[in-house]
């Protein structure tokens, strides 16, 4: 133990002396070092002093108070990979703080910090009630906070895009910041986390006894509940903390305690939590101004002054995930095949007339699609378009809206396949191409060639954003692989690539175009504008070319689903197979996001609907959920271009908000 505190101390003096000496000025190690001893110039004192001591002190504030959150949740939960990025506290946190900037409600630091509590604690409280609260249930509790997350992060998007004046900035400091303008921040919150801590030491025995098992606890007296909800909301308070500080510093609170918690295998004394929570946010301290130091030396100081720092942190923690979940058996269950606890079937005239009638509700939303908008038209309006009668005026809005219904359509339609394959060939009912980090991937690739080649067409964006999905996928797959594509690990992978690819894109966005954020929000909203009959070339080539082959492949998907001797005994072979489907969901995704964007749960909600009405076989699935991946995203880009028009809400925004609360439904009925 002793052998340990020495050496973050020491790394921690290391890193503060060189992150002091990294600015725009040149100030070196010596100069900090006479500064110590009295022996420094009026400029060094300035320089250190006002510039960058604000800096290092807001970093080691953030780091001990994630750090310290990060142990707490992990702690209550008994789950290695609870911290405020997958109980949404961050999301929630963020939220608040833009929607106050949004309406123009100006908060001082404590009015703020208690805006980002609520948000925190609302969202911590959400995710663990629907994940079961506590266990081995990682996969739960990921996909509870990642479902939460979404659509936290699509609200606090929506707010971003229709307030842009009043919420400038708040991109790139919804990555998390370091920037501070004096030390008010640092003497405001520095008090308050270090009173936070005090008290969780002072539940420390008892912490240790509820870690162990309620059931123990109880049986020393100990009121677990109590003690439970109480380690919970000081945690989401040192989040939310953290938060008004520097904005949501990813993946720090679940690395920083997870590392202490390796450690403490070969550390005497370490697992208690006495030692465990002040090390954990000594280890946050030292991962975070080590993460800033990387960062200005990677891109230098300049740059680093709007660069966040957070984007480093995401980064090193996905690959942090990555590794832990194929090291780690973080789970016993393999998972349901998504056809469990669905209906075995309908009848064929059943099936049929359900058939026709989401043909109609999906042919009258088209044509809604076309009608409606911020100029509203006529049948006759769209019947002289289509023989050629119509007026310029009529003529230039079918032009520019036709092109968009029908991307919406196609992408809705290439999502929902895409999220069959997805959950039939992992197992796992509630997996998606988005959640896998698929669509991620997509997004930075097409975000790479916007933001490095400005003048590029879009067949290099489209050609990108194919690379990039078929990288992420080849990533959560192969990494998964080491486990035999168990579920809770596939789907903890899946969560660090989708959290590294977001972070990625916004470091692309800031290093290249910092204040051009809705070049990225486009992207990562899910928009139809401007579409043209070009854009939708590739995902038709795509449908074309991957439906005949999954309609061929219809039985092979059936057995994969169910486990991996089945299809085996019966002459599948199963790596080729499997591999063979990846490959056409990615196909699917990555032309999809080449065409509209990011588009998140469409993957989900239809599948799982379409499950819900005729059963299980994929012959009858893949057609009823492409008409109803079809119909959603169709729906979403209608009603984000009439309910606030003439201004707009991307249809990814609206997607990811209406099928949140399916998704938080199928988590709570499966929570048993």
């Amino acid at each position: 133990m002793f052998l340990l505190v020495v050496t973050l101390a020491a790394a921690f003096g290391v890193l503060a002396l060189v992150h002091l000496t990294q600015g725009t000025s040149s100030v070196g190690a010596g100069d900090v070092l006479g500064l110590l001893v009295g022996a420094s110039g009026d400029g060094t004192v300035d320089v250190v002093v006002e510039a960058r001591l604000p800096r290092l002190l807001v970093g080691v504030v953030v780091g001990v108070a994630l750090g310290v959150a990060g142990a707490a949740l992990q702690s209550v939960t008994r789950n290695i990979v609870a911290s405020p990025d997958t109980l949404a506290v961050n999301a929630g946190a963020h939220l608040g703080i833009v929607a106050f900037a949004a309406f123009g409600v100006s908060l001082p630091l404590l009015g703020a910090a208690g805006v980002a509590f609520l948000g925190g604690l609302g969202a911590a409280a959400l995710v663990l009630v629907l994940s079961g609260a506590g266990g081995n249930g990682s996969a739960r509790l990921v996909l509870a906070g990642t479902a939460i997350t979404l659509a936290l992060v699509a609200m606090t998007t929506a707010l971003l895009v229709l307030f842009t004046e009043e919420t400038q900035g708040l991109y790139a400091w919804g990555q998390g910041s370091l920037d501070q303008n004096g030390l008010d921040g640092v003497l405001t919150f520095a008090p308050l986390v270090g009173a936070v801590l005090l008290a969780l030491l002072v539940l420390a025995r008892r912490l240790d006894l509820v870690y162990v098992g309620d059931d123990h606890a109880r049986a020393l007296g100990v009121a677990v509940n109590r003690v439970r909800v109480a380690a919970v909301v000081m945690a989401v308070l040192m989040a939310a903390s953290a938060v008004v500080l520097a904005g949501p510093v990813g993946f720090l609170g679940l690395s920083a305690p997870a590392l202490v918690r390796l450690l403490a295998a070969g550390v005497p004394g370490l697992h208690r939590h006495a030692a465990l929570l002040p090390v954990s946010g000594a280890m946050g301290a030292v991962l975070l101004i080590g993460a800033d130091v990387l960062l200005r030396a990677l891109v230098g100081s300049q740059s680093a002054l709007d660069v966040p720092t957070g984007v480093v942190t995401t980064i090193i923690g996905m690959i942090f995930v990555v590794g832990l979940a194929r090291t780690l058996r973080v789970s016993g269950s393999g998972g349901e095949p998504p056809a469990a606890g669905v209906r075995t079937g309908v009848s064929r005239v059943r099936y049929l007339v359900l058939l026709t009638v989401l043909v109609a509700v999906a042919l009258g939303v088209v044509v809604a699609g076309v009608l409606l908008g911020d100029a509203k038209l006529l049948m006759g309006d769209l019947v002289n378009w289509v023989s050629g009668q119509a007026g310029p005026i009529v003529s230039g809005v079918m032009d520019n809206r036709v092109p968009r219904v029908v991307a919406a359509v196609l992408a809705g339609a290439a999502l929902a396949l895409a999220g069959v394959v997805t959950q039939n060939v992992s197992r796992n009912p509630l997996a998606e191409p988005g959640i896998l980090g698929v669509t991620g991937g997509a997004g930075v690739g097409a975000i790479v060639i916007i933001t490095l080649v400005p003048m590029s067409g879009f067949w290099l964006q489209a050609a990108a954003a194919g690379v990039g999905a078929g990288v992420a996928a080849t990533l959560v797959f192969v990494s998964a692989a080491r486990r035999g594509f168990a579920s809770d690990n596939l789907v903890l992978i899946g969560f660090g690539v989708y959290a590294g690819t977001n972070a990625l894109v916004a470091l692309l966005i800031t290093l290249t175009d910092p204040w051009n954020e809705a070049k990225a929000l486009t992207w990562l909203a899910g928009s139809t504008y401007g579409r043209t009959f070009e854009h939708l070339v590739p995902m038709m080539i795509a449908i074309a070319v991957v439906v005949p082959l999954l309609w061929y492949l219809r039985a092979a998907l059936d057995l994969l689903s169910l486990d991996e001797e089945t299809p085996r005994l019966l002459g599948i072979g199963v790596p080729r197979t499997r591999l063979l489907l990846m490959v056409c969901a990615v196909a699917l995704t990555a032309t999809a996001v080449a065409g509209i964007g990011v588009v998140a749960f469409v993957g989900l909600v239809a599948p799982h609907a379409a499950r819900a009405m005729v059963g299980r076989r994929s012959a009858r699935v893949l057609p009823v959920a492409a008409l109803l991946g079809a119909t959603l995203v169709c729906l979403a880009d209608v009603v984000g271009r009439t309910v606030i028009a003439p201004a707009q809400l991307p249809a990814g925004l609206v997607t990811a908000i209406v099928g949140t609360p399916y998704f938080v439904w199928l988590l709570y009925r499966r929570r048993a």
